[in-house]
C-alpha cells in the first residue's frame, strides 16, 4: 500500500466520552481522525474516574492506528499537540507511577469541601486572586477531598497534574501542566502568571505545592517522543511533542476568536460562552471565570454549566432512538415555541443552584415525542442564554455568536438559537475542533506559525451563518419568561423543602 507524502501534525483531543486523533497539515486540512471511546467509572454516586493506564493504552493504540489507516510514516509528523476536558486530577506517586484513577471534572464528590469552603467565606478572598469559581471538579477541590478521606493516598502524591499533562508524560517521560488549563485549577494566580504557595495553603492543601510541575506554555516544546513510545504506536523517537491546550480554548482558537466583536458559544456535554481580551476587568458585574488564552496571548473568559446536548442524548436513548437528522426534522415539523411545554436541562448540573434537577411541565396528553425534543431544543437555548446576557455585559460590543460543538450541525437548533439571542449565528465548518486546536499548536511550537493569531489568519474554512428571525424571538421571549418563572417557582419548593428537612417536619408541597 503506497505511503502517503507530505509532512503532518498531530492533534490529540482527549474528551468527556472519546479520545481522538487527527493529522493535519501546514494549512490545517484535516487527513483523517482516528476516534476511540472512552469509559467513565463511577463506583460511588457523583464520581467520575478514569483509568489512567487504560487511557494511555487508548491514546497509544488510537495512534497507531490513526497512522496505519492514513498510510503516514512516524517520519512525517512533525509536531504532537494534545487539547483536553478541563479541570479533574491525575495524579502520580513520587515513583512516577498513577496514583490510583484519575479523576474527572464532571465529579461530584468534594461537594461537602465546597460547602465548607463557601461558609468560610473562602470564594470572596481567592477570587480576586485566581479568578476561579470554588466547585467540586476542580483539582484543589478533590485534593482537599483525599486529604479528608484518603490521606495515605494523600501522603504518596509526587505530580499533580490533569489529563493532558498526564498523556504528554506519558509520550515523554516529563512533567509539566499545561498553562491554558493549570491556570483555571485555583492554584495559580492570574494577574501574575503563575503558581502562588498562599493559595494552597488558604485552601488547606499546602503540602502540595511540592507536587506542582513546573507551568509549561501552549507551544512550549516540553520533551519528545521516547523510543519505547516510539515502538508502541509507530512515531519516530524524538517527535517534538507541546504544551497543548484546554479544549475550550482549542474551540476558541477554531472558531476563529481575535478580538472583543465575536463570541464563541460551545454545545457539547456542557454549555460553554466564551471570549477574549487583552486585559482583566476590574469592578465587574459578575464573577467571570478567567484563564491564559493559548500562547499568553491574553486572557479567555467564560461561563458554563453541564447543560447542553448531553440532556437531548438523554431522551433519546429513553425514547427508542432516533437519528439526529431524524430529530430535527421532528422539531422543524412543529410551530416555533409553539406549546406550554418546558424543559429545564440539568440532568447533569445546573447553573440555577445546585439543588435544582431536570424535569419537563406543562405536558397533555396531546403531545408527542415531537414536543418533548423542542422542549430539549428550547430549554437548552434558554440555559445558554443565562450564559450568553452574562457574557454580553462583559463584552458589550459583540455583535456575532460563533458556535461549534454537535449541535451546531442542526441548522433548526442553531436558527432558534439565533432568534432567541438576537444575534446571528455562524457555524465554522470545522468537525474536530480540539484536534486541530491541538495541532495548531504543535504547529506554532515548531516554527510553522510565529503566534496563534498567525496560525489562525492561515485557517481558510467555510462559515455558515443563520440571521435572527424578528416574529419568532417575541414568541421564544414569552416562552423564555416562562422557563425563569418556573425555575423561581422551584427555587421556592427547594427552599421549603429544606427548611422542612431542618425541623424534622414532613412536607406539604
Amino acid at each position: 500500500m503506497k505511503v502517503s507524502s507530505g509532512e503532518y501534525w498531530l492533534g490529540i483531543d482527549c474528551g468527556g466520552t472519546y479520545l481522538k486523533a487527527g493529522l493535519y497539515d501546514h494549512a490545517g486540512q484535516e487527513s483523517g481522525v482516528c476516534r476511540q471511546s472512552l469509559p467513565v467509572l463511577s463506583d460511588h454516586p457523583g464520581w467520575a474516574e478514569r483509568d489512567m493506564p487504560a487511557l494511555w493504552a487508548s491514546c497509544a493504540s488510537c495512534i497507531a492506528a490513526l497512522l496505519r489507516q492514513q498510510n503516514v510514516s512516524g517520519a512525517q509528523v512533525k509536531g504532537i499537540g494534545i487539547s483536553a476536558q478541563g479541570k479533574g486530577l491525575f495524579l502520580l506517586d513520587k515513583a512516577g507511577n498513577p496514583l490510583g484513577r484519575g479523576i474527572l471534572s464532571s465529579d461530584r464528590r468534594a461537594g461537602d469541601v465546597i460547602s465548607a469552603w463557601q461558609r468560610d467565606g473562602l470564594h470572596q478572598q481567592i477570587y480576586p486572586l485566581t479568578r476561579q469559581a470554588l466547585w467540586a471538579g476542580h483539582p484543589v477541590s478533590l485534593l482537599r477531598w483525599i486529604k479528608l478521606h484518603q490521606p495515605e493516598r494523600y501522603q504518596q502524591i509526587g505530580t499533580v497534574m490533569m489529563a493532558h499533562d498526564y498523556l504528554r508524560y506519558c509520550l515523554t517521560g516529563e512533567r509539566g501542566c499545561e498553562e491554558t488549563n493549570i491556570s483555571e485549577s485555583n492554584l495559580y494566580h492570574m494577574a501574575n502568571g503563575g503558581y502562588d504557595a498562599r493559595l494552597a495553603e488558604m485552601l488547606g492543601i499546602a503540602e502540595i505545592s511540592a507536587a506542582l510541575p513546573p507551568v509549561v506554555g501552549s507551544a512550549e516544546i516540553c520533551g519528545t517522543v521516547t523510543p519505547d513510545v516510539a515502538a508502541l504506536t509507530g512515531l519516530t523517537a524524538g517527535t517534538p511533542v507541546v504544551g497543548g491546550l484546554f479544549d475550550v480554548v482549542s474551540t476558541a482558537l477554531c472558531a476563529g476568536l481575535h478580538d472583543e466583536f465575536t463570541l464563541n458559544a460551545v454545545m457539547g456535554t456542557w454549555a460553554v460562552t466564551s471570549g477574549i481580551s487583552a486585559e482583566m476587568g476590574e469592578r465587574e458585574n459578575h464573577p467571570y471565570v478567567y484563564g491564559r488564552y493559548a500562547g499568553g496571548e491574553g486572557f479567555l473568559i467564560h461561563e458554563a454549566s453541564p447543560t447542553s446536548s448531553a440532556n437531548l442524548e438523554w431522551l433519546n436513548r429513553q425514547t427508542g432512538g432516533m437519528a439526529f437528522d431524524e430529530i430535527n426534522r421532528a422539531v422543524s415539523a412543529l410551530p416555533k415555541a409553539g406549546t406550554d411545554v418546558l424543559f429545564l436541562p440539568f440532568l447533569y448540573g445546573s447553573n440555577q443552584g445546585a439543588e435544582m434537577t431536570a424535569g419537563f411541565y406543562g405536558l397533555q396528553s396531546l403531545h408527542h415525542r415531537g414536543h418533548l425534543l423542542q422542549a430539549v431544543y428550547e430549554g437548552v437555548v434558554f440555559s445558554h442564554m443565562t450564559h450568553l446576557n452574562r457574557m454580553l455585559e462583559r463584552f458589550p460590543q459583540a455583535k456575532t455568536l460563533r458556535v461549534t460543538g454537535g449541535p451546531a450541525r442542526s441548522e433548526i437548533w442553531m436558527q432558534m438559537l439565533a432568534d432567541v439571542s438576537g444575534m446571528p449565528v455562524e457555524r465554522p465548518q470545522i468537525e474536530e475542533t480540539g484536534c486541530l486546536g491541538a495541532a495548531l499548536a504543535a504547529m506554532v511550537g515548531t516554527g510553522v506559525y510565529a503566534t496563534f493569531a498567525q496560525a489562525q489568519r492561515h485557517l481558510h474554512f467555510a462559515v455558515k451563518r443563520l440571521e435572527p428571525d424578528a416574529g419568532a424571538q417575541m414568541a421564544y421571549q414569552k416562552k423564555s419568561q416562562r422557563y425563569q418563572f418556573l425555575i423561581d417557582a422551584l427555587g421556592g419548593y427547594h427552599a421549603r423543602c429544606a427548611a422542612a428537612d431542618s425541623q424534622g417536619k414532613p412536607h406539604h408541597d
